[in-house]
This record gives C-alpha cells, structure tokens and sequence, in this order.
C-alpha cells in the first residue's frame, strides 16, 4: 500500500503531493537497452525518497548502464572484475561517515546502476525488473546518505531502512537474500566515499 501523498504508477512511485525542493538538482541518463526506463521515473523515485528521508540539499547523477560498463567501472574504481548492481559515489567533499539519520540531509553525489543485473536477478527472485533496479538505486542512495554495508549490524539497519524507504513510497519490499548471495547488494570493501 503507498503511503499517504503518494501513489504508485505501474512500477515507479510518484511523489503526488511535494514535488522536488526548489533547488534539487537530479540528473538522470538511461545508457543500456535491456529495461525499458524513463528518466522521468528515475527522477519521481529519487523525489519520493529524498522527501521520505528529509534531505534538505540534493544534487544527484543517476545512470542506468548495461553489465559491460558498470562492470569495467567495477574494476577501475575497485579492482574487482565483472559486473555488480550498482555503485555510488559520494561527491559532498564531507570528510568521514555521516550519520544517516541525519535532519537536513546533504546528498550529493552519483548512483549508477545495471538494468542489465536488474533484469537477470528480477527473474531469479520473481519479482518486477524494475523494482529490482528500484532496489539497487534506493541502495545506492542510502550509501550517499551515511548507510553502510560492511558489518553485519549496519548491514541489518540499511537492509531494514530499504525495505522501509520501498514500502515508504509505494514500493514492495525487497526479497530477503542471503548474506552469500553474490548480487545482494554487497558489502565488499570499498575506497572511502565510494560504495557498492
């Protein structure tokens, strides 16, 4: 069920009531052919989060790439070969972790994700290929907001918090994955400011 001032349009949330803050600033480039997406989709996910997490300050790039690109981004950014779900890079020049229940969130930075994983693992744990790259974005996100994955009780908040920020906007709640699934979001470590 969506929650109130929002609706659910096919596959993607639609912030109903509060549009984007004056201000925010997303961009959103769709680079891959597998999933059909619309920029404006990206976008009215992205405004429906932001607005659930009560970010004060936005300025986003969001791609959505095919398993080749994000998987030669994989290895220059991380040196780990091959594709992954999605990356996010944490642009606001804030030195250290930030705390991700934060009042007026500053989010600043890249999320790129594959449709390409998107439609592969939609199909292994049946569900919609785009609420599977809903899931990676919104994941990607999180990251930038000071959630993080490496440990296993911050690993439970952020898998927590997602399923609550999908169900928040109008989204169904992820399929549970086990720790060893390898296209769970993963936990791999990471330079500093920059996630996966």
């Amino acid at each position: 069920m969506a929650a109130e001032g929002r609706r659910s349009v096919g596959p993607w949330p639609t912030a109903v009531q509060s549009p984007a803050a004056p201000g925010w600033q997303i961009a959103c480039s769709n680079r891959q052919r597998r999933l059909a997406v619309r920029q404006s989709d990206i976008r009215g996910l992205f405004t429906a989060a932001l607005i659930e997490l009560k970010a004060a300050e936005v300025d986003l790039s969001i791609a959505i790439v095919n398993d080749t690109e994000i998987a030669q981004l994989h290895a220059r950014w991380l040196d780990i070969p091959g594709p992954t779900d999605v990356l996010s890079f944490d642009l606001s020049g804030t030195p250290g972790p930030k705390s991700p229940q934060s009042a007026g969130l500053r989010v600043v930075g890249e999320v790129i994700a594959s449709g390409e994983t998107a439609v592969r693992e939609a199909a292994r744990y049946h569900w919609r290929p785009e609420h599977e790259l809903a899931y990676y974005l919104l994941h990607g996100l999180l990251h930038l907001c000071g959630f993080d994955d490496l440990q296993p009780g911050p690993r439970r908040a952020m898998r927590r918090r997602e399923r609550q920020l999908m169900q928040a906007i109008g989204l169904p709640s992820p399929p549970r994955r086990t720790s060893g699934d390898s296209r769970s979001p993963s936990s791999a470590p990471t330079p500093p400011r920059m996630r996966h």
